[in-house]
């Protein structure tokens, strides 16, 4: 599982270095694809396989299920970590998240997430206020 917070960089050449907790899971291979709220997933290509087999089992007449996977699928890159556990983020990946040098990498039970570091503390910041309030009626089964 993918848990904590991590501030790592991104190099000259668009490479980040896994953080070393998520590196035996995700040494055999990571999707990098969009996410929501414009960060990035990474996932490891198992679990990316089945996320887009769920998508799938929309049926064809759903426009909402055609647009989700089109936008996921199209953004999709498959990278092996080097020996140094650095991965490479594609540059519309870069351009979509508005990657700077400075990262906010969160492990999000089946994936990681990937942000700028500036975009994450705005987003936990108008969301930490909501996360204290939530109650059970919000999240069926949460408590």
């Amino acid at each position: 599982m993918l848990l904590g917070t991590y501030a790592p960089k991104l190099d000259d050449k668009g490479r980040l270095i896994l953080p070393a907790k998520f590196r035996e899971e995700l040494s055999r291979g990571v999707v990098l694809t969009r996410g929501q709220e414009r960060c990035l997933y990474v996932f490891p290509e198992e679990e990316f396989a089945r996320q887009v087999e769920r998508i799938r089992e929309a049926p064809l007449t759903s426009k909402s299920g055609r647009d989700f996977l089109r936008l996921f699928l199209s953004g999709a890159s498959d990278e092996i970590p080097d020996k140094q556990s650095r991965v490479t983020i594609p540059p519309a990946l870069r351009e979509y998240a508005g990657l700077n040098r400075e990262l906010t990498v969160i492990g999000a039970g089946t994936r990681a997430e990937i942000w700028d570091h500036g975009a994450w503390e705005t987003y936990y910041s108008e969301k930490e206020q909501g996360f204290s309030d939530t109650e059970e009626e919000v999240i069926p089964g949460l408590f």
